[in-house]
């Protein structure tokens, strides 16, 4: 039945065609209809309001000559959507686009109607689809107006909140610990290691785990930091009671040519500098990045300790003294291949490394309580550590014609692989001024190593049914091997006995499916199911060999999103997440480096599970569009992984170990608040509160161990644009008493211990507290212009008050130990950026080239 109603139509035309004839004027069968999308050529994103005008060349039979005429036209939508219809199925007709900002666009198009052709095809050729078109920026008309908008320190997102590190002054020439200081929500401690709610998240950069740790990327190559509470069943089911932080790398794909150099020096002596270069032309965008940033850090604090093994009791008191110096490398480069505009290939290669030399003093009196007689010792660590990192992104992304239809593939290869040397001399004494020696110097070595790969390949495939229904589905695959090896001596002779060689390995396997429905304009809901399967194995290399497997676990997820007039929205979100213990909390093998403090892991760990539960309350008020956003969350964990300490025998002598224990149950409630006020044109202000409660019931370990604590957290940014270029950013945050954190930071990495970044940490016990602390930082900045190209100034300066003081109580139930440590307070830094580019889309050309496609007018799209 369709074949004949479709031959009829074709043979009806047919007739009209033949009987109208090009030249008498009669109207043409007006059923065609001309379609497609309006794109940004840097963005990619749908340009809103670009005039779409089609121009049909008709005779005019007055003046004997050919006329333009205006046959139909509009102004695209919001995602740069056209449609053009009513059309005569005849003629050659000319499609002009142009939107303020951009170059001109001008194509020829017309119906591929071919008479005498398969009558079913007549139909489909009636209605066509353009593609997309693109528009470059004109620099001629951008010249002559003035950019007033800027993006803010922080944007909001239903899902995520966005913070947008170039607005940061106070990180410039640091680190990502640096720019984690001052993002909302999240509490960064004297060593770098980052919580959020009082949980480790999960980092990514660029989407994907990394090997990277938050020491190792220079701030001035992080683009922004996406803060994901409580992710969909569309991410990566690890993080347990946190949840992610994404580093997005600056990547620029403007035509033409930019890039910039910076230099800086802090006020003791420290060198950090880099560049970055980008270049788009044709089909091709290539990018290289290079930093090196110099490390010399000072720390310095003390340890009190009574033992209650014995009685009367024995007390310990260590002062430390360190230095860290050194410095690493970061470089990035790749391209983008851009096979046509809805295929586009990437590759991108990180490498890097650094030198560490430490130098740690510690003085330690032993003694009785009730008693003048003290020993003292000295134990003075010269160490070096080196460690070097390897990353490899392949990527692939397609657009299909339907708007928001695409398909990405990824492929990622990380490696990293460090050394440790450490020499440490140790001295007993008789009495408190060390000039009465008891015992000769003796030297404990500690040679440690390893090496860490990390594969991950995941697709993802997103299709809209219709502007209020989609899909998305992905599927992921993960394998990461760890291995490590630690040799002990004492005075050159090997102690075979306390040596480790560890090998680990993960596997994690992913597929996901997410729903999404917009029921009515101010009604949305999210339906998701993710399935993983994972396992790990491990051995002990001589010793021991360890295996764990979990064949599916399922991970739903719920979004329900409820309008509230224009500006007000309301957020329930449900989801299920899983923590897998890492290779740190895994590997069993003891450091003995710092007596007071030894360390393990446990192999017999289990992963965590936590149900999460969040309620979002999200409003935009006022002229100057300030947002509101409150969040009550509350999570239930089982089989937490947390840390504790025991007394553990080592031949004849006993000492206490930090190690890892799955504890029952964990709960943590509480509420965040967030407010972004622009108070005026030149005062920014950001404030996030955050109230929690947590409670952790280890009973399965020993019978009363619980640690139950109410604590906040503030943190204010101030941003102030004066006039002449210049801008202060003051900030500030308070920490009130809380409950060590249960998991370790993903932060402290590259190689070493994951507990204590990298000059050792505090106790890994749940039995504890971290008392208040506060502080406060500033930075001044200065633009200006030299040749037209934009250059900046700035000054920073940490920690000004010399108030961040990291004072730790743990307890257990044969000791008692109170810590207080300070690091690298009120340092300044100075730094110079200088910003260039062009954009100049005949770069590589001839000047004579006129073949070359994507010229002046702007790329089409098919």
């Amino acid at each position: 039945m369709i074949k004949v109603y479709t031959t009829l139509l074709f043979i009806t035309c047919s007739l009209m065609v033949s009987a109208q004839g090009t030249r008498t004027g009669r109207q043409q069968m007006n059923i065609g209809r001309f379609y497609g999308r309006i794109l940004d050529a840097v963005s990619s994103k749908g340009v809103d309001a670009a005039s779409v005008q089609l121009i049909l060349s008709r005779y005019d039979s007055v003046a004997k000559t050919k006329k333009d005429t205006v046959v139909s036209g509009m102004l695209t939508n919001k995602t740069g959507d056209f449609s053009l219809e009513n059309l005569p199925l005849f003629g050659r007709y000319q499609l002009r686009v142009t939107a303020i900002g951009y170059k001109l666009i001008e194509e020829p198009v017309r119906f591929d109607i071919k008479p005498g052709g398969d009558p079913g095809s007549f139909a489909s050729a009636a209605q066509k689809d353009l593609g997309n078109f693109k528009l470059n920026i004109d620099p001629e008309t951008l010249e002559s107006v003035t950019i007033a908008g800027t993006k803010p320190l922080m944007q909001m997102g239903i899902d995520r909140k966005i913070f947008n590190v170039d607005k940061n002054i106070s990180s410039t020439g640091g680190t990502a610990v640096d720019v984690m200081r001052n993002i909302p929500a999240l509490n960064v401690d004297i060593d770098g290691n980052v919580t959020l709610r009082n949980s480790a998240p999960q980092i990514f950069v660029d989407g994907r785990p990394s090997t990277l740790s938050l020491d190792q990327i220079p701030s001035d190559a992080i683009e922004s930091v996406e803060m994901i509470t409580n992710p969909s069943a569309k991410y990566d089911a690890s993080g347990g009671q946190s949840g992610i932080l994404n580093i997005v790398l600056k990547k620029n794909r403007k035509l033409g040519y930019n890039g910039g150099i910076r230099a800086g020096v802090d006020t003791r002596g420290k060198f950090n500098g880099g560049g970055d270069i980008n270049v788009r032309q044709g089909k091709v965008n290539m990018f290289a990045n290079v930093f090196i940033n110099q490390r010399k850090s000072k720390n310095w604090g003390e340890t009190d300790r009574i033992s209650l093994l014995e009685t009367p009791n024995s007390t310990t008191f260590q002062e430390n003294n360190g230095i860290f110096n050194g410095g690493f490398m970061f470089t990035r480069f790749g391209l983008d291949y851009f096979l046509d505009n809805r295929n586009t290939l990437s590759i991108s290669q990180n490498i890097g490394g650094g030198n560490f030399d430490m130098d740690n003093r510690n003085n330690l009196a032993y003694g009785n309580t009730g008693s003048t007689e003290v020993e003292t010792q000295y134990r003075n660590t010269l160490g070096e550590s080196k460690f070097r990192f390897y990353s490899t992104n392949l990527g692939y992304k397609r657009l299909f014609t339907k708007p928001g239809r695409e398909l990405t593939a990824d492929l990622s290869y990380n490696t990293n692989r460090n050394t440790n040397l450490s020499d440490i001399h140790i001295r007993s004494f008789n009495d408190p001024d060390q000039v009465d020696p008891k015992t000769p110097e003796q030297l404990q070595q500690v040679n440690g190593s390893g090496n860490n790969k990390f594969f991950t390949a995941q697709a993802d495939y997103v299709t809209p049914v219709n502007d209020k229904i989609k899909w998305e589905a992905g599927v992921r695959a993960q394998v990461r091997n760890f291995a490590s090896s630690q040799l002990n001596f004492f005075d050159q002779v090997p102690q075979t006995q306390l040596d480790n060689q560890f090998e680990y390995s993960d596997y994690v396997y992913a597929g996901y499916l997410t729903y999404s429905q917009k029921v009515r304009e101010s009604f949305s809901y999210q339906v998701g199911l993710r399935a993983e399967s994972s396992s790990y194995n491990g051995e002990q290399i001589g010793k021991d060999s360890y295996e764990n497997k979990f064949p599916i676990s399922l991970f739903p997820s719920i979004f329900l999103t409820k309008g509230i007039g224009e500006k007000q929205d309301l957020q329930l979100n449900y989801s299920r997440k899983i923590n897998r213990p890492n290779f740190f909390q895994l590997m069993p093998n003891t450091d003995f480096s710092d007596t007071l403090n030894l360390q393990t892991g446990n192999p017999d760990l289990r992963p965590e599970f936590t149900h999460s539960l969040e309620l979002s309350y999200q409003k935009t008020y006022g002229k100057r569009n300030n947002n509101f956003l409150v969040s009550l969350f509350g999570k239930y964990t089982t089989d937490l992984i947390a840390r504790y300490q025991s007394l553990r025998e080592f031949g004849d002598t006993s000492a206490f170990v930090s190690s890892y224990i799955n504890a029952n149950t964990a709960y943590a409630a509480g509420i965040e608040l967030i407010f972004r006020n622009n108070l005026s044109s030149w005062w920014e202000l950001n404030l996030n509160t955050n109230v929690y409660y947590s409670k952790i019931n280890g009973s399965n370990v020993v019978a009363d161990l619980e640690n139950e604590r109410v604590s906040s957290f503030t943190k204010i940014n101030n941003n102030f644009k004066l006039p002449a270029g210049f801008t202060i950013q003051l900030s500030g945050d308070y920490q009130s008493r809380s409950a060590l954190p249960v998991s370790t930071s993903n932060s402290g990495g590259g190689g070493q211990r994951g507990g204590g970044g990298w000059m050792g940490g505090s106790p890994s016990t749940t039995q504890g507290y971290i008392d208040a602390n506060y502080g406060v930082d500033l930075g001044l900045k200065k633009d200006f212009k030299i040749r037209k190209n934009q250059a900046s100034l700035s000054f920073n300066i940490n920690d000004i008050f010399r108030t961040r003081r990291y004072f730790v109580h743990s307890e257990a139930a044969a000791f008692v130990q109170n810590e207080w440590r300070r690091r690298d307070p009120q340092v300044g830094r100075l730094t110079f950026s200088y910003r260039f580019g062009k954009m100049d889309m005949s770069l590589f050309k001839r000047k004579n080239n006129r073949t070359e496609t994507d010229s002046g007018a702007g790329t089409m799209e098919q």
